[in-house]
């Protein structure tokens, strides 16, 4: 299996086609392939090896307007870069054997790392299956030795390195030394910092990988100088002790695209593997800022702070828009750095939001959603008034929330109550889940207005907006299906609720909101 010629990377093309590529055939057909049919997390670092790929063959672009032209070069270049480095893409090679440690040996074991060893099933490489601490709920062959094809072990092991949850891990010998860590490890680089991954998304897989590349101007306002570096498969660690190979690995742009997170041997049927601890990988907080994420001014305990835009499965995506969209590609907050090639002469882009959702080192769910984004957005007026929309949106989420807590409270509930706390806390999520749903929908409506901020006119009247309008709806829905009234009781406490609902906010909506929804 050789990741260059032999189809792995399943894709649907521009008349409807469903087919499974290689590297080589990913490049060849680009203008021909609308996109990738993966799952969010692998959508993310097939994404990224195609792009360091194309990097890689490119070595550029040098500025933006080498960026202009390059796309007519990508494919070609990636083609002849791909055939020189064939060899580094076998699965199984040993003079190869892609994003693996050809010499990785399982030590001579004692029992606590005996399981850690050559024991493991590949299944541990899928982090939907229920293999080792992942849930049983919808996989229940867990335990059992599993059988995989080589094209599915090459998109289970990309993804891995890229997303592999910190925790306990086995120690075995790279180079003859033991691998770092001492039996545990750190969150792979894209699941650092939980963060939320962005991505400029074109008409074609091709024009997909093409808007996503950073010129080398960009990389060095992002990564400083020395920050461009090599691929993994080019410079690849002998050891934990190669020290100019590691740190090309962690600290460079290309080096980090495609990460070596976890020290893994393939056994060879493919059954069973070696894993232990790889590279480390600095996070946001120790001074690196990926591509694809967005970075927040928050305010924490009083004190103004810079933050990873969080996965989250209770937040959804199209609330922080207005952050997703700021162009920054130095320390200061923003979005995704390819943004920079977002020219103000189109009209509308494409952005593809998503990540993987962990508990500590359990994967719990992954979240993806894409936006037609009017490229108004990306000046502050826009997007100010875009997040007063938002902020439109979460001021009716408080009035709900109030209303169901007084409608609960004439019932004899009282949900005010230390002790009901958990309680509280679920029905009104119940309230604003449902909320949240139904306003979702209406999102395209509040890009119009952000698009043409006029709308608002002077006083900033969102009522007489078609947002402002379903907004309202939405939250009174809400209030009618969290509030049932049918008997005289349920009635006399669901007018209160109603009436509070109307009632003028005389404060403003509590910090904690949002920290509950996240929590």
């Amino acid at each position: 299996m050789n990741l260059t010629t032999d189809p792995w990377i399943p894709t649907v093309w521009q008349d409807g086609r469903a087919k499974t590529v290689s590297l080589r055939q990913a490049f060849e057909h680009g203008h021909e392939i609308r996109d990738l049919v993966l799952r969010p997390h692998e959508r993310i670092a097939v994404m990224r090896l195609l792009v360091c790929i194309a990097q890689a063959a490119l070595d550029g672009p040098a500025d933006y307007d080498d960026w202009k032209t390059g796309r007519a070069r990508m494919a070609p270049l990636a083609d002849q870069y791909l055939l020189r480095w064939r060899s580094a893409f076998g699965l199984f090679d040993n003079s190869g054997r892609f994003l693996q440690i050809p010499d990785l040996e399982k030590p001579s074991a004692t029992s606590e790392n005996d399981e850690e060893g050559e024991g493991n099933s590949a299944s541990k490489l899928d982090l939907s299956l229920a293999t080792g601490n992942n849930s049983t709920l919808f996989d229940n062959t867990g335990g059992a030795v599993r059988a995989f094809e080589a094209s599915q072990l090459a998109l289970m092991l990309l993804t891995f390195q890229c997303f592999s949850p910190g925790g306990r891990i086995g120690v075995a010998l790279w180079g003859g030394k033991p691998t770092a860590g001492r039996g545990s490890s750190n969150h792979a680089p894209c699941l650092a910092n939980g963060m939320l991954h962005t991505l400029l998304r074109g008409d074609s897989l091709l024009d997909s990988v093409h808007r996503n590349l950073l010129n080398k101007l960009q990389a060095q306002q992002l990564f400083g100088e020395g920050g461009w570096g090599r691929p993994v498969w080019e410079f690849r660690p002998q050891s934990p002790a190669d020290k100019e190979a590691v740190r090309n690995a962690n600290r460079t742009y290309l080096g980090r695209l495609v990460a070596l997170a976890r020290a893994i041997r393939l056994g060879a049927n493919g059954l069973h593997l070696v894993l232990a601890n790889g590279l480390d990988y600095p996070c946001y907080e120790d001074g690196w800022r990926e591509p694809s994420a967005t970075i927040v001014a928050r305010s924490v305990k009083g004190q103004p702070s810079r933050q990873v835009l969080r996965t989250s499965i209770d937040r959804a995506a199209w609330r922080d828009l207005h952050a997703l969209t700021v162009k920054n590609v130095g320390g200061g907050p923003g979005g995704p750095a390819p943004l920079q090639n977002i020219s103000e002469d189109e009209e509308a882009f494409d952005l593809w939001v998503g990540g993987l959702l962990t508990n500590k080192a359990k994967p719990v769910d992954t979240t993806e959603s894409v936006f037609h984004i009017p490229a108004a957005m990306l000046g502050d007026t826009s997007r100010r008034v875009y997040e007063d929309g938002v902020r439109q949106a979460e001021s009716h989420e408080f009035r709900l929330r109030r209303a169901v807590s007084v409608y609960h409270k004439e019932l004899g509930d009282n949900l005010d109550r230390p002790e009901m706390m958990n309680r509280r806390r679920q029905i009104q999520r119940n309230a604003a889940g449902q909320f949240w749903t139904d306003i979702e929908q209406a999102v395209p409506r509040l890009l119009e207005v952000a698009a043409e901020p006029e709308r608002l006119g002077l006083t900033r009247a969102w009522r007489d907006t078609v947002w402002g309008q379903a907004v309202r709806r939405a939250a009174r829905a809400a209030y009618e299906r969290a509030c049932p009234h049918e008997t005289p009781r349920q009635m006399r406490a669901y007018a209160l609720g109603l009436q509070t609902f109307f009632a003028p906010l005389t404060e403003q909506a509590p910090a904690e909101t949002e920290d509950e929804v996240r929590a």
